[in-house]
């Protein structure tokens, strides 16, 4: 039975991760639909949007739902608004929302309050900042469970889901960077302007509870990666407050060695990052991607506090130089075993196949506490 598919994205990494989902349910002959807001829709992200409008087999809906400076708090209010409108004269079968935006906290709330069957990729897992509450209360508001872990299962549960809502598929994105990218490393470099062949690649995103501090860190960190000597790929951080101080640092920094890129196309990162030395920051890229390469990865600060899991993670704060350092000494182009604690790239896959069940469409709408035992 075909059915409706609202996919609610504001960023370019949730669209990252939405995207083999998608495509898996267009396959399955489903209509799939886009919600498109955040970052998405800010010039100075690189207008992401075009990246979600050159998905084939699927439509999109476009909504502004912020200006530059506006608090959370604004940001949810305006997307809980756009999103209502929506659904008020598209009411789709399935909400799908991803990880802990403020953008998909909009969505799980309308979704609930509308009484519409929704479903949540990638909860249950820690992170240790205020992100890590967003997800657990999209956890309780969605009917459904996607998630990339048997520990991430176990999280869910204890939050008082039912075991039955709960469905381990592993890590989306994964399923993207498991086969070939389709491009050439020299044709990404030529496309966005990247003149070294030995390379690291940096993000550092601010941390919404730090951010009277995130220009501080900022600066401890390029600063030691740049009396490196090394060479870096920077991509620019999210619009999360705080987000400020680090642009006001990677502006500064000197373009001969580091260049700078507001976003990348997913192929093209895919194939940058399985040639990158190292992967330093604070992005899921670093304890996702980088070990599913087999990348070493620096992660920096409290942004992914508990989630790395694998041996190519090491973890340190912005200001331990020395650490930093040291790191760049030891792991740059090193190689480690591709770690598959996040799944093998087969979720979208798994995804479908529940979507096929009938199980799935047949559960109540009403939510209950489940005590675990």
């Amino acid at each position: 039975m075909t059915r409706q598919l609202l996919f609610l994205t504001g960023t370019r990494a949730d669209f990252g991760k939405l995207e083999p989902l998608a495509a898996a349910a267009r396959d399955a002959g489903h209509r799939v639909t886009f919600f498109v807001t955040g970052m998405h829709m800010m010039d100075r992200y690189g207008l992401t949007v075009n990246e979600v409008r050159r998905m084939p087999g699927t439509a999109t809906h476009e909504f502004l739902n912020q200006r530059m400076g506006d608090p959370q708090d604004i940001v949810l209010a305006k997307t809980v608004t756009g999103l209502s409108d929506y659904l008020a004269e598209n009411r789709p079968d399935l909400v799908v929302i991803h990880g802990d935006r403020i953008e998909a906290l909009a969505g799980s709330l309308v979704a609930a309050t509308n009484y519409i069957r929704s479903a949540h990729v990638e909860g249950g897992e820690v992170s240790g900042t205020i992100d890590e509450v967003f997800r657990h209360c999209n956890t309780k508001l969605c009917t459904h469970h996607f998630v990339s872990s048997e520990a991430a299962k176990r999280r869910v549960m204890a939050l008082g889901e039912p075991e039955g809502s709960i469905h381990v598929i592993g890590s989306p994105e994964l399923d993207f960077h498991a086969g070939p990218s389709g491009v050439t490393l020299d044709e990404v470099r030529a496309r966005y302007g990247i003149p070294f062949a030995d390379y690291g690649i940096a993000t550092f995103h601010p941390v919404t509870s730090e951010q009277a501090t995130m220009g501080q860190q900022a600066a401890d960190l390029f600063g030691a990666l740049e009396a490196s000597g090394r060479n870096f790929v920077v991509i620019a951080p999210n619009n999360d407050p705080g987000s400020e101080g680090i642009f006001a640092v990677i502006g500064a920094l000197p373009q001969d060695r580091f260049r700078v890129l507001p976003s990348m196309r997913f192929a093209h990162f895919s194939e940058l990052m399985k040639h990158a030395a190292c992967v330093v920051g604070n992005s899921s890229a670093g304890v996702r991607e980088a070990p599913f390469l087999g990348v070493p990865s620096l992660d920096i600060g409290t942004r992914q506090s508990n989630r790395a899991e694998a041996g190519s993670v090491t973890a340190c704060a912005a200001a331990d130089g020395a650490a930093i350092a040291a790191f760049l000494s030891r792991e740059w182009g090193r190689r480690h075993p591709p770690h598959k604690g996040f799944g093998e790239g087969r979720a979208a896959d798994r995804f479908a196949a529940v979507l096929a069940d009938p199980d799935f469409w047949g559960r109540g709408l009403q939510k209950a506490f489940q005590d675990i035992g």
